[in-house]
């Protein structure tokens, strides 16, 4: 799988090298506090959709006392349309800029056609998704904060060959309102987010519940990584 790479927004308006925890992957700390380690467990238990492959990875860290990760690929074939990462951050004691001690950071991205990626309403079309994503699953979130970004690469010389290529970065992070006990219901942020990544990808929607969201046209083929 091929893991996006790159800093993570902290939601508080600086950025962070996604660095090794000791905690490992898979898993949440058992000395984690039983909130963090429910909304962990409630992610390792998510059912999503088979064209996306999930698997924890390991978490930045010094972004919270309590972080939990993973990574994300939409297949089709052996090719990767899409990939991203997603990170749960906790600190028990709430942090301000958060307003709350859940917080929920991204990393997604994508290759795109160069025509698509001329579009002028393109970022904020994709910022749409992501919002759209969360509301079209009815959660509650706050303080939504990010970045979308538009790359493009020519190739020249003994890669000339190459056609130009385009790429799309979302890079945001959000709250999660809390349920009973002081836990998020992280198995649908992380579904919603699996939608983001679906759109991304060019997907259809799998589901009624994601049609109010605008979908990312179908590219003409698969791209390789």
């Amino acid at each position: 799988m091929a893991a996006a790479q790159g800093r993570l927004s902290d939601g508080t308006g600086g950025m962070d090298e996604a660095k090794d925890t000791e905690e490992g992957e898979g898993h949440a700390d058992r000395s984690a506090p039983l909130p963090f380690r429910a909304a962990v467990e409630a992610l390792r238990g998510a059912r999503l959709r088979p064209q996306i492959e999930v698997e924890p990875t390991r978490a930045p860290q010094r972004l919270a006392p309590h972080a939990y990760a993973l990574e994300a690929a939409v297949v089709d074939g052996d090719e990767d349309l899409a990939d991203g990462r997603l990170v749960l951050l906790h600190d028990p004691d709430g942090h301000d800029a958060w307003r709350g001690t859940f917080r929920l950071v991204t990393l997604v991205r994508a290759d795109l056609e160069p025509e698509m990626a001329a579009d002028p309403l393109l970022p904020d079309v994709c910022w749409s998704w992501l919002t759209g994503a969360l509301t079209a699953r009815g959660l509650a979130f706050g303080e939504p904060s990010g970045t979308v970004t538009r790359a493009g690469s020519h190739y020249f010389g003994g890669l000339s060959e190459r056609p130009a290529a385009s790429q799309i970065e979302i890079r945001a992070s959000w709250t999660p309102r809390e349920g009973p006990g002081g836990v998020p219901d992280t198995a649908a942020h992380l579904a919603s987010w699996c939608d983001l990544l679906a759109q991304v990808a060019g997907l259809p929607p799998a589901g009624p519940g994601d049609a109010s969201v605008v979908t990312l046209p179908q590219r003409r083929g698969p791209q390789s990584r």
